[in-house]
């Protein structure tokens, strides 16, 4: 579909605005989404062309991660939690692509109003330290990391804040640490699903750019 010039400076600047939070947190979607489908775009192919600017945002954010200390320690705990992670992406990015653009604009409308809830609910949570563990190979986090996986191919938005919830307040990892490990995850579920809605042509790729360009 083809969109006005304006549009294409208005998604530069989502997409900086996403990459900040993104970057620092998570949700930054809610901006970037929001504004695809306000262009009046199909709910299934904002949910595509989305992520692609995400998936540069991560991947950006792990070659700069990978200049500290805590990448190597950080990248070996968060390797189990990507096995569950991605088989979960793959299945709901399938599950997205059955789903009718009408139920989907509900969908995304209804899990804004969610999210916003998310870091207000008992914020002294966030605040730990990372707890000594030898590893996380727990049946819990298989079936919560899954659960995310699979809400991040259906939807995407807002999983940032789902994975440091699961991270800081089931694993006990600092909100530091967890952000680290989130963006590792990010970028390894983020491929898998982009290939999906790519080979279904679900990405309009001009704003796509414009997104991953900020």
């Amino acid at each position: 579909m083809d969109l006005a010039w304006y549009f294409y400076p208005l998604f530069f600047l989502a997409g900086l605005l996403a990459g900040l939070i993104n970057t620092l947190a998570g949700n930054g979607s809610v901006f970037t989404l929001s504004l695809l489908l306000f262009t009046g775009m199909p709910a299934g192919l904002a949910n595509g062309t989305n992520r692609v600017g995400a998936f540069v945002q991560c991947l950006v954010s792990v070659f700069t991660f990978r200049k500290t200390d805590k990448f190597k320690p950080l990248l070996k705990d968060s390797l189990w939690l990507m096995i569950p992670t991605i088989i979960g992406t793959i299945v709901g990015a399938n599950s997205a692509l059955q789903v009718s653009d009408q139920m989907l604009t509900k969908v995304i409308g209804y899990l804004m109003i969610f999210m916003l809830g998310v870091v207000l609910l008992k914020p002294k949570r966030w605040l730990i330290e990372t707890a000594s563990r030898k590893h996380n190979k727990s049946f819990l986090n298989f079936i919560i990391f899954f659960g995310i996986g699979w809400y991040a191919g259906f939807i995407q938005m807002g999983m940032g804040l789902l994975f440091l919830s699961a991270l800081v307040l089931v694993s006990k990892y600092s909100l530091i640490d967890a952000n680290f490990i989130k963006i590792l995850i990010s970028f390894a579920l983020l491929f898998p699903s982009l290939i999906i809605y790519v080979s279904n042509d679900q990405v309009n790729w001009q704003p796509a750019t414009a997104l991953a360009f900020g």
